[in-house]
């Protein structure tokens, strides 16, 4: 068949509906006037509506479930197990421990499997352990399993299903905002800037409202806010599950194979060894995605990133409990909370017209730059007034005004790195790149929890405070050494000496002709 006909029958078999446009095909000529290369320069920033609003409609429920099960799990615990944090911080532990763990291999399977299976897989099975874990919390709590055992056993069950759901989670979200968003863009950085900020509203949306309503929900009762849950989770799955298999259908170059990596030695597809070969071969595969990572040309952005977790300056369980202790209501703490997301989503507005004027680099050199000055700060104003109870109030206030400020920051660095990293990491090393970052911020964060455990009184907050600008200042450094590299200077001190110079010099002439003005 010659090519002409091959490519006249893709193009009548793919879909030319408005919700799947012909535009977004691999049969489309480069020379058409619908050709995706035109359409990155003309309206809409080149991804179709239609395409853009299925990605936000599977994102939005993957997130919304994510974050109301991973709060509502909490409030679930309490209820369930009055007067001990045990369960909950087994819980949470196991959590991130998994993701510490396993991530990389999540990472490793992103970039050897086919694109959709990947996701719904991350789907269903989410869905499915949401669904069982909710079973469970409703026993539980409706008074089944009273038996010391038994509830032991329940909990081990709990944490073990706490570990697939967010593995699967990050898997979601390694693959569709690390890799889909890459190929829906054609890797065009004004569409990367439009479709991650978008994406970052969801998923800051979705951080707010959601442990809001199952927080109100609970309060009224427990068993109600699990089946709510339970409810969301069910109802939600098919709508995700077709919505992103659309967008699959839509965009021919997600169906695209990724470049297949090295075959694995025959060795270690053999089945002698038993078990300790497994093992050994997994530790190679985890050596080679550490490797991978560590000696890639984004790996300074990405490493600053994670290390912007290793923080107890983020509205979280730890700050909110010594707030409490400083004396703020909790009236004051919500009312600050939702102040740090109403600033956090301004950075989502303000990111992509600072790197659209001056490029992701310069525009991350910024943010950090703004987040380093806004928490130093705040943590000098704390330390003079909340050392030794001079005023823990006031002291505390200072902390909460400038941990808000420095959101911008923290949003804005973090959109900047997440083109740059978008832009630079190859597409079959795409999700083992996003899943060991995924560890080190999660390894990062439970250093943040080890601190309050180490300092663990409220008078001792400071330390933690200023463990956690500390961990900034560094990110700030390694990102720094990012741009010197990458840039060869941090300031245009040269043009700026340039242009100063020049004014001064037409300052002189102006002078000089006003002087010898007959006129005069």
């Amino acid at each position: 068949m010659a090519s002409s006909e091959r490519s006249s029958l893709e193009a009548s078999l793919l879909p030319t509906s408005p919700s799947c446009p012909a535009y977004i095909t691999a049969s489309t000529p480069p020379s058409s006037p619908s050709s995706i290369a035109e359409l990155l320069q003309n309206g809409d920033n080149g991804v179709p509506s239609a395409i853009k609003k299925r990605l936000y409609v599977s994102h939005f429920l993957s997130t919304w479930n994510s974050r109301v099960f991973e709060f509502g799990a909490v409030l679930y615990l309490a209820s369930i197990y009055p007067g001990t944090l045990l369960p909950m911080s087994v819980y949470a532990l196991s959590r991130q421990v998994s993701t510490i763990l396993f991530s990389p291999f999540i990472g490793r399977y992103i970039d050897r499997t086919n694109r959709l299976k990947v996701v719904r897989l991350s789907i269903v099975l989410q869905r499915i352990t949401v669904t069982v874990s909710c079973v469970v919390f409703f026993l539980l709590s409706s008074g089944w399993g009273k038996e010391m055992d038994l509830q032991y056993a329940s909990l081990a069950v709990l944490a073990a299903l706490a570990c697939v759901e967010k593995l699967c989670a990050v898997m979601n979200m390694v693959s569709v905002e690390r890799d889909w968003v890459v190929v829906i863009a054609d890797e065009n950085e004004a569409n990367l800037r439009v479709l991650n900020a978008q994406m970052r509203r969801i998923d800051l949306f979705c951080k707010l409202a959601g442990p809001f309503l199952i927080s109100i929900v609970d309060g009224v009762s427990t068993e109600i806010a699990i089946l709510v849950n339970l409810g969301m989770n069910l109802a939600s799955i098919l709508v995700e599950y077709f919505a992103i298999a659309r967008v699959y259908q839509c965009v021919p170059a997600l169906q695209q194979p990724k470049i297949p990596p090295p075959s694995s030695p025959a060795s270690d597809n053999s089945p002698s060894g038993g078990a300790s070969r497994s093992i050994a071969s997994a530790l190679r595969a985890l050596a080679a995605d550490l490797r991978t990572y560590f000696t890639h040309r984004a790996v300074l952005p990405s490493f600053a990133g994670a290390l912007l977790y290793l923080t107890v300056l983020s509205f979280s369980a730890q700050m909110v409990t010594y707030l409490l202790a400083a004396g703020l209501t909790p009236l004051h703490i919500a009312a600050a909370r939702t102040v740090s997301v109403a600033f956090e989503l301004a950075a989502t507005f303000l990111a992509p017209p600072a790197m659209h004027r001056v490029g992701p680099i310069r525009a991350g050199i910024w943010f950090v730059s703004w987040q380093c000055v806004c928490l130093a700060a705040g943590t000098s104003v704390f330390w003079t007034l909340g050392v030794e109870g001079r005023n823990p109030r006031q002291g505390a206030a200072a902390l909460v005004v400038g941990s808000i400020v420095s959101r911008v920051g923290l949003w804005g660095y973090d959109l900047s790195a997440q083109v740059i990293i978008q832009e630079e990491v190859e597409a079959e090393h795409r999700g083992t790149f996003a899943t060991v970052e995924a560890s080190w911020q999660s390894f990062f964060e439970l250093c943040a929890y080890a601190s309050t455990i180490v300092f663990s009184r409220p008078e001792q907050f400071r330390w933690p405070a200023l463990m956690s600008c500390a961990a900034v200042f560094s990110a700030g450094g390694l990102y720094a050494s990012f741009v010197r590299k990458r840039r060869g200077h941090l300031l245009h001190l040269s043009k700026c000496i340039e242009h100063r110079s020049a004014k001064r010099r037409d300052e002189r002439e102006g002078y000089e002709r006003l002087v010898q003005s007959p006129e005069l």
